[in-house]
């Protein structure tokens, strides 16, 4: 099956070349022409005479892949399936079981039930292993098994799944799914209103609008507008928020390319709704895209003061184009800059260190705000005001990537149950135990010291002696100790991780808001310079 469907990849390649030569590279036309011509004859060749029986389409899938793992992870081929998930994430809604899910090779993962909705009716919770669905194993699925999960409403599908080490079994009945783009308000104090924007899908401003006209009903005379783990989305979306706050015709952002027809200026085009109001935006590590455009252009416009961490810094646009057969190329095809002229981006994936990975900026320039402010580009926005609880490190991605975090929490919420938010407090006792479960089960963080010890001992030309090398050994496990050891170094970062993982276990998404209103330091920060003119205007001017 997987195979008739990738053969049909081979035209929309071609197609969209041929777009590119008559539209842009018409001086490069004959080297693009030639390079064709060696690779259709090659691949012609290759399927005919090869000892063994290939499969075209698994061939010309790989080198697609390849062909554009050269470039940046953001330009990507786009299969019928793909194209259909793409419009569906920033239509914001479809037809399935509501939940987030991770795929393995043999399993899929429920990360996260939405509440209400049918995953979440039918029991599932964060942390079940999904091994069946319907009469399919997930392991004997070649594609992505979470396929499966997708159907019309009101169709059911019964799936197995361990939990704890139990293997159980329930049916879910699919229904429509309604992707919020806000999925949280309320008021933080008698006067403070606090929105969470997570995604710019194509609800983004209108329901940050009604948000903000609900909370100036209930008494707000200022805003704090949190971005942080907002991925981005919709660039028009991005001009609509950031048009909430600046009037008409401000330029926002302005798009570079070497194709002249995507050289091109953003600016607001309605009405503001508010240009006075006292805003903070909150941004993190994981604000990036749209979140940056936003956040970067009310920095430079002096609209807002940014509190957090320096943002992800994806300066890079861009575009699905249409291929044949209901496949897209989403690709690549300009930087954005900021009202300043900053651009954002932090790595540069067409320069690469020896070990193919893309540099990352380590030279800033400056560039000023409207009201005169030092600001800098090369990597993401840098806030205003910086929080070291928001900030990530190479051993808190370490636990992010290792699931350790994840798998803690699993492991937590069925040995501590909780009736009432309000009983919720990570004590001292559960972080120790945290440390002994990452000491338990490990996890593949290399520091810079390590990868340079391990190449001198694997080195077979090297002119260490035993001695040497038996005192760098002793040295990687003192390193590997102090690993452990940095877990008490980063406690606060890794605390806010493991709340933001624990508490939607038992009060889903929201009960997480509801305990940030009181709790987060970034919340609790921006109310307080919120609270004080004075001190913040100041900061913007």
């Amino acid at each position: 099956m997987m195979g008739k469907v990738k053969k049909r990849f081979l035209v929309p390649v071609l197609a969209v070349t041929f777009f590119i030569v008559g539209s842009s590279f018409k001086s490069d036309f004959f080297e693009i022409a030639k390079q064709i011509e060696i690779f259709t004859t090659l691949f012609k060749e290759l399927n005919m005479n090869y000892v063994d029986e290939t499969n075209p389409g698994e061939l010309m899938d790989a080198a697609i892949k390849n062909m554009l793992d050269e470039l940046d992870p953001y330009t990507k081929f786009l299969n019928e399936q793909d194209v259909e998930a793409y419009r569906i994430n920033n239509a914001g809604q479809y037809s399935g079981i509501g939940a987030l899910v991770r795929s393995y090779k043999d399993k899929l993962l429920i990360v996260e039930p939405y509440e209400g909705y049918p995953a979440d009716i039918a029991g599932l919770k964060a942390g079940d292993e999904l091994i069946k669905i319907g009469e399919i194993n997930v392991a004997d699925f070649d594609d992505n098994a979470s396929e499966l999960l997708k159907g019309s409403n009101d169709s059911e599908v019964t799936v197995t799944y361990i939990r704890q080490g139990e293997t159980k079994q329930t049916t879910i009945k699919r229904g429509g799914v309604e992707i919020d783009a806000v999925p949280f308000y309320e008021m933080v104090d008698d006067k403070t209103g606090y929105i969470v924007l997570s995604k710019f899908n194509r609800k983004a401003s209108e329901q940050t609008k009604a948000a903000i006209i609900d909370l100036k009903g209930k008494g707000a005379e200022r805003l704090i507008l949190d971005l942080r783990g907002n991925p981005g989305g919709l660039l028009s979306e991005a001009i609509n928020v950031t048009n909430l706050f600046v009037p008409k015709g401000e330029l926002i952002v302005t798009t570079k390319s070497k194709v002249k027809k995507f050289n091109q200026e953003y600016k607001t085009k309605n009405k503001a709704l508010d240009t006075e109001i006292p805003l903070v935006v909150l941004i993190n590590g994981r604000s990036a895209s749209a979140s940056e455009i936003v956040s970067g252009g009310l920095q430079d416009l002096d609209r807002a003061v940014i509190v957090g961490a320096r943002s992800f810094g994806k300066g890079l646009v861009q575009r699905p184009l249409k291929l044949t057969y209901g496949t897209q190329l989403k690709v690549t095809i300009s930087r954005y800059y900021t009202p300043s002229g900053r651009c954002i981006q932090a790595l540069d994936y067409w320069n690469r260190d020896q070990n193919g990975k893309a540099i990352r900026n380590t030279t800033f320039n400056q560039f000023k705000t409207k009201n005169g402010r030092t600001v800098e580009d090369g990597g993401g926005v840098l806030p205003d005001i910086e929080l070291a609880t928001q900030k990530t490190n190479d051993l808190v991605r370490a636990l992010d990537n290792n699931h350790l975090i994840f798998d803690f929490a699993t492991q937590y919420y069925y040995q501590n149950p909780l009736s009432s938010l309000d009983q919720f407090n990570l004590s001292t006792t559960d972080y120790n135990a945290f440390k002994q479960f990452v000491a338990k089960n490990g996890f593949s963080f290399k520091t810079k010291s390590e990868a340079v010890l391990e190449e001198q001992l694997q080195n077979e030309d090297s002119l260490l002696g035993a001695a040497v090398k038996e005192k760098y050994k002793e040295l990687l496990v003192a390193i590997d100790k102090s690993k452990i050891e940095a877990l008490d170094t980063y406690k606060k970062a890794i605390e806010h991780k493991l709340e933001e993982e624990l508490i939607p276990r038992y009060f889903y998404r929201k009960g997480l808001y509801k305990y940030h209103l009181k709790n987060d330091e970034a919340i609790k920060t921006a109310s307080t310079l919120l609270s004080d003119s004075n001190k913040y205007q100041a900061i913007l001017k």
